[in-house]
């Protein structure tokens, strides 16, 4: 016994328990070694008082940038509304504007290609592509046509957007009847309408739009070429004169032309 004291007595060790058990036959001593408690690693004993102040650093940082979003979203809302106001107003300026123009303000009572008399009022309520042209034309009337035709058919395959109906007046009466007509216009779009009448009838439906034409002098044949204006006419179904295309436009150009124009149309009022 003196010498389990000398041996564990030297040793002063915290977790060592000093146990004897005594016997009848045999007194002995027991030494009981505890194991070291673990020490728990720095990050665990700061989640169990951290974790709620993390959680509410999310949250204010979510709510900074919900309220971020809608401060934004407001801002952008109300300037969308000032500028459409603002587009709104400048299209009825031009409205106003182009119903001060002397341009397609009359109306005209002309032959279409079929012997069916036809005024400017049959065609209110549709968009209108119209070129003031004649049949015996070498090859700007048929290409500016062609182009008129490419148009309509490109518009016809916007689902969106309304049909355009497209017009054709002679400038050249004495040799355009209907029947030359009827002939002519079997070459461009299915829709087109040639419109003749008589020499004084087809001037006024020019004047209307300043229409300029001028017959040239007469070859050996009897042939002659008509100078004239090379434009192609937009109309709205208000019957107002809306824009015109030259020679330098082309059929893509046209066709965004008239779908802006069809998308910020303004319905005239009464005068």
């Amino acid at each position: 016994m003196s010498v389990l004291r000398c041996i564990v007595g030297g040793l002063r060790l915290p977790w060592v328990q000093q146990t004897f058990v005594s016997s009848p036959s045999l007194t002995s001593a027991s030494v009981l070694v505890r194991p070291r408690p673990p020490r728990l690693p720095p990050q665990r004993l700061l989640s169990a008082g951290g974790g709620s102040s993390v959680s509410a650093a999310k949250l204010k940082l979510r709510t900074r940038l919900l309220v971020t979003l809608l401060f934004g979203g407001g801002v952008l809302t109300a300037w969308w509304y000032v500028y459409e106001e603002k587009q709104q107003r400048l299209r009825q300026q031009r409205i106003e504007q182009l119903r001060q123009v002397a341009v397609g303000q009359g109306n005209f009572s002309l032959l279409d290609h079929r012997g069916q008399r036809r005024t400017k009022q049959d065609f209110l309520g549709s968009w209108v592509l119209l070129y003031f042209g004649f049949t015996h034309c070498p090859d700007i009337c048929p290409e500016e046509l062609e182009k008129m035709s490419s148009v309509v058919s490109a518009l016809d395959r916007e689902a969106s957007l309304p049909p355009v109906q497209p017009l054709f007046i002679t400038v050249d009466p004495d040799r355009d009847d209907v029947a030359a007509l009827e002939r002519y216009v079997k070459d461009f779009h299915p829709r087109l309408i040639g419109l003749t009448g008589s020499s004084e009838e087809v001037k006024h439906a020019g004047r209307d739009y300043r229409v300029y034409a001028s017959p040239g002098l007469k070859d050996e044949d009897g042939d002659y070429i008509v100078d004239h204006t090379v434009l192609i006419y937009l109309i709205s179904p208000d019957g107002l004169f809306l824009d015109y295309y030259n020679r330098t436009k082309n059929e893509e150009q046209i066709s965004e032309s008239i779908k802006n124009h069809v998308r910020n149309q303004v319905k005239l009022g009464k005068a």
